[in-house]
């Protein structure tokens, strides 16, 4: 905003500043993409490795739909005997093994909503997160907890989880209280960040043509781009109160009137003056992005008309 608000003050550094500006983002835009293909690449390897044990999981074991008051943490409980007493079985032999066997019973996987709980191999608890975006699946992410015993604390040994959520942190913060919670919450992570980013995907594909200037963080917690239309250019500014938000808390909109536009639609003295569009704002805050983009370019004359002489 600051920058544009300059640009307009000082006409003769237009070209220079918005050069200026021009490189800055791409270069932003560059660093991030490379940043993300240098994560994905790293975890190829061992997605296909996890992806592959949970096939071998669910192949092994009766799947359980379960309600959303039956998974709570008396079934993870339930879940950590059953990987700790798979490996005792096996380190034991004769009847010792034939007792834990018979106590075993038969194997299990538990979905509850969008996660899969599996037992694998190693005293390893396996979830498996699938999300989705208007309604069409999209990525499969992996979270393993192993603990050295059932009465130790559990860890994440390993994940397929995009670097920049922060898993360690709600790994402190949670999985030694509350792993139900910490489980459920990755998922939550996960999902807002794939809705946002399908949002923001969404309006470059849908509108390539007037979307420019789009920088965004890795997580999608920060937006902003620039619409260009034929009255004038539009600013777009959003902020998410956090990671599990998936509509913007903190939105600016403001609209650009163009030096060029015609003496019907803004006077000389005022065509330049930005005009904030609180109407849009509102849209932003309380609908998808694409919806709000497109509510906006449709009410965009009406917003500019207190803007017009009298």
């Amino acid at each position: 905003m600051g920058l544009t608000a300059e640009v307009n003050s000082l006409p003769e550094e237009d070209h220079r500043l918005e050069t200026t500006r021009a490189r800055f983002l791409n270069l932003i835009k560059r660093h991030e993409e490379l940043t993300e293909r240098l994560s994905r690449d790293s975890d190829k390897v061992i997605f296909e490795r996890l992806q592959k044990e949970f096939e071998a999981a669910r192949a092994s074991s009766q799947e359980i739909l379960l309600r959303n008051d039956e998974w709570n943490d008396g079934l993870l409980a339930t879940v950590r005997e059953q990987v700790h007493m798979e490996v005792d079985r096996k380190a034991l032999s004769g009847d010792a093994r034939m007792q834990i066997e018979s106590q075993l019973g038969d194997k299990y996987s538990y979905r509850a909503g969008h996660k899969l709980i599996c037992c694998l191999e190693g005293a390893r608890i396996g979830i498996q997160y699938e999300t989705y975006f208007a309604g069409e699946p999209c990525e499969l992410y992996h979270c393993v907890l192993e603990s050295k015993s059932f009465l130790e604390k559990m860890v994440v040994s390993e994940n397929t989880i995009p670097f920049f959520l922060p898993i360690k942190e709600a790994e402190t913060d949670l999985l030694s209280t509350n792993a139900m919670r910490f489980i459920d919450h990755v998922g939550e992570l996960l999902q807002a960040y794939v809705d946002r980013r399908e949002q923001v995907r969404l309006i470059k594909e849908l509108y390539q043509d007037k979307v420019s200037e789009l920088y965004y963080s890795l997580p999608y917690h920060m937006v902003e781009f620039l619409i260009e239309e034929t009255l004038c250019k539009i600013t777009v500014s959003l902020r998410y109160a956090d990671l599990v938000s998936v509509l913007p808390t903190r939105v600016s909109v403001v609209a650009w009137p163009r030096k060029t536009a015609s003496a019907d639609t803004a006077s000389p003295k005022r065509k330049s003056l930005p005009v904030r569009l609180t109407s849009a704002e509102e849209a932003f805050r309380n609908t998808s992005l694409p919806e709000a983009f497109a509510e906006t370019v449709l009410n965009l004359p009406q917003a500019l008309e207190p803007e017009s002489p009298e």
